[in-house]
């Protein structure tokens, strides 16, 4: 491994042994298909089962609820959550259909406008890889490896990590760090060496919780806080794009 190939990466990066990247919002664009469908799953339980309380029932938030009930977590999870935000009902029968109308939703959608990956974080891909940097993928979705073999980048990553293989290791989901540790298990480096890339706030706090040397915070939604809250729950840096992660950039 060559000095001259590690200068292409911000100096945070250039100790790093291994990286593990999240599919959703960071590698693919796919986190808005999952957003809205969602919102037209979530929006149509509560047309049918208006909470006793007026105010929360408002329609789904893509921005604020997404991100705080639903981002980065297992269809499951995510949908116990956002129901116990609204005082509604979070019996196991509920949430797995709620989930599953879901699951119909996104997989629609993913047929019908297919996903791409983020230009900049194909850059930073390839830049690790000639650094001799060995880069997996991890995700709670199921879809993941469909996700990245439709944008084209499935052979970029050494290794993938999705939620068919969580459920099959009984990996607990995120914010704990199951996941991304046993991906970088897998990758032969352990977790104090390696970087966590992510855009979900469930899934920075899992990158602290691991003990990952550096944990990178995606702020697609670049919104008021969002970066903020990103470091608030274990961002060591946050990037709108991952080019910024070369040089050149600027990260935040």
């Amino acid at each position: 491994m060559t000095v001259r190939s590690r200068t292409e990466l911000v100096p945070a990066l250039r100790d790093v042994r291994a990286v593990v990247l999240d599919t959703d919002g960071v590698i693919t664009d796919s986190a808005r298909v999952h957003a809205a469908a969602w919102r037209t799953a979530f929006d149509a339980f509560l047309r049918e089962h208006p909470p006793e309380d007026p105010g929360a029932r408002r329609p789904f938030d893509v921005s604020e609820d997404y991100l705080r009930y639903v981002d980065g977590k297992s269809r499951l999870d995510g949908a116990a959550a956002f129901l116990a935000s609204r005082g509604l009902d979070t019996s196991a029968e509920t949430v797995r259909a709620v989930a599953a109308d879901k699951e119909l939703l996104f997989t629609e959608r993913l047929v019908q406008h297919g996903v791409d990956a983020y230009p900049g974080t194909v850059r930073l891909v390839r830049a690790l890889r000639r650094a001799g940097i060995p880069v997996a993928a991890a995700s709670a979705s199921r879809h993941a490896g469909e996700l990245l073999t439709r944008a084209g980048v499935m052979d970029l990553f050494d290794g993938l990590v999705d939620g068919g293989e969580a459920a099959r290791l009984g990996l607990a989901g995120k914010p704990e760090p199951d996941l991304f540790l046993e991906a970088v298990r897998r990758l032969g480096v352990p977790a104090d060496r390696a970087a966590v890339v992510e855009d979900a706030l469930a899934g920075v706090e899992a990158g602290r919780r691991g003990a990952f040397g550096v944990v990178v915070g995606v702020d697609r939604a670049a919104g008021p806080d969002t970066g903020e809250r990103l470091r608030r729950h274990g961002a060591d840096i946050v990037v709108r794009d991952l080019g910024e992660l070369l040089v050149g950039g600027t990260p935040r």
